[in-house]
């Protein structure tokens, strides 16, 4: 039996609050991933030259120098408009960087999923008189998840493991709260063990989750051997 020394309860609070982020970032993350996709594959040049920008700062800057951008950078702007020194919430912070960075790599998922989707279902919807509206409703979106899960999923695993970056800006998460204990108690081997545990324990939990996703998104469906 491992003893955390009182810090049990502190470092399940941190595990909560990584969930949390992490949750938070990948449903939001989704959505501008779906739409950063969108906008690559629209006939309108601007969106499309908006989302390639978008996309290839994002994916070309190390995770923690956009963190550490958008928090100080999110004090540097509010201070002047609010007329006084505003501090920019940890929690705030670290969801919307790893929205932007989750949305950015998922944003490529998306696009190569719905160009999987056969041509000939989309020619055929059109044919039948589905506006585009119900041709993305009713065609695309529904099979290109089938596509997107295996891509969505290791993303969703990158993202569970960079929450820990977010430390940096005094978010209470698993690993600010594992390193605030091994300070603590002088026994880091102990407590970064534990942090690695529970971290190796949500990423094998998801792993179990999107198999299942997998599986279901794929039935019916003939696999190529």
């Amino acid at each position: 039996m491992i003893e955390l020394q009182g810090f049990g309860d502190q470092i399940l609070a941190g595990a909560v609050t990584t969930l949390r982020v992490a949750t938070t970032s990948l449903v939001l993350g989704m959505g501008v991933g779906l739409c950063g996709a969108m906008a690559k594959l629209s006939r309108f040049l601007v969106l499309k030259r908006i989302a390639g920008i978008y996309t290839t700062i994002i994916r070309g800057v190390p995770e923690l120098l956009i963190i550490l951008i958008l928090y100080f950078g999110g004090t540097v702007a509010m201070t002047p408009a609010f007329r006084r020194y505003v501090e920019v919430d940890g929690f705030a912070a670290g969801v919307f960087a790893l929205t932007i960075v989750f949305g950015a790599y998922a944003t490529e998922v998306f696009r190569a999923a719905i160009q999987a989707v056969p041509s000939g279902q989309i020619e055929a919807a059109h044919a039948l008189g589905f506006s585009n509206l119900h041709v993305w409703r009713l065609v695309i979106l529904p099979q290109m998840w089938r596509y997107a899960l295996p891509g969505i999923g290791n993303l969703w695993l990158t993202l569970l493991k960079d929450t820990a970056l977010i430390s940096v800006v005094g978010l209470e998460d698993l690993m600010r709260k594992a390193g605030m204990a091994a300070g603590a108690t002088h026994d880091p081997l102990t407590f970064y063990s534990v942090a690695a545990g529970l971290y190796l324990t949500f990423t094998s939990v998801s792993l179990v989750g999107l198999t299942l996703l997998e599986r279901r998104a794929n039935r019916g469906v003939r696999i190529a051997n």
